[in-house]
């Protein structure tokens, strides 16, 4: 099944503070940084959509789902997606979240298993609770357009 708009929407629905926030030297943003720098732009997004799918195709409550999907048009369109919806200067070329998951059946369980991956990601990569919450807070809208069953 292609998950690639699941994980698209519940990326932006969860997808998602990220990985640049765990570097060091970083400079401290300021408070009016959009989320995309205060996650660390382009290579910290893709550092934890890596890891982030990385824990999908290994999660046994919902690998199944993953199982024929394309893995890097999925992680393209992620990274797209998180980083047009906290502010950077992306545009997502993705479907629509309920275009792309009809007849997947996606359940709650499954989508709160994809919740679970993509904190465990942020979490790895020490992104603070402020942008992890406002990053989901952009993502979790889309449930609503995934979740079928």
């Amino acid at each position: 099944m292609r998950i690639s708009a699941v994980l698209c929407g519940f990326v932006l629905t969860a997808l998602l503070g990220l990985a640049g926030c765990a570097t060091p030297q970083r400079a401290t943003p300021a408070a009016t940084s959009s989320l995309y720098d205060r996650l660390g732009g382009m290579p910290a997004i893709t550092a934890v959509v890596d890891d982030f799918v990385g824990n999908l195709a290994t999660d046994p409550r919902i690998k199944a789902k993953f199982a024929n999907a394309d893995m890097p048009r999925l992680k393209t369109r992620l990274v797209e997606q998180i980083c047009a919806g906290s502010g950077g200067p992306c545009t997502y070329s993705g479907r629509d979240m309920k275009t792309a998951h009809a007849g997947m059946a996606i359940s709650n369980d499954e989508f709160d298993a994809l919740v679970d991956d993509l904190a465990k990601s942020l979490d790895k990569f020490k992104v603070p609770a402020r942008e992890q919450k406002e990053l989901l807070g952009i993502l979790g809208p889309m449930r609503q357009d995934i979740v079928s069953r």
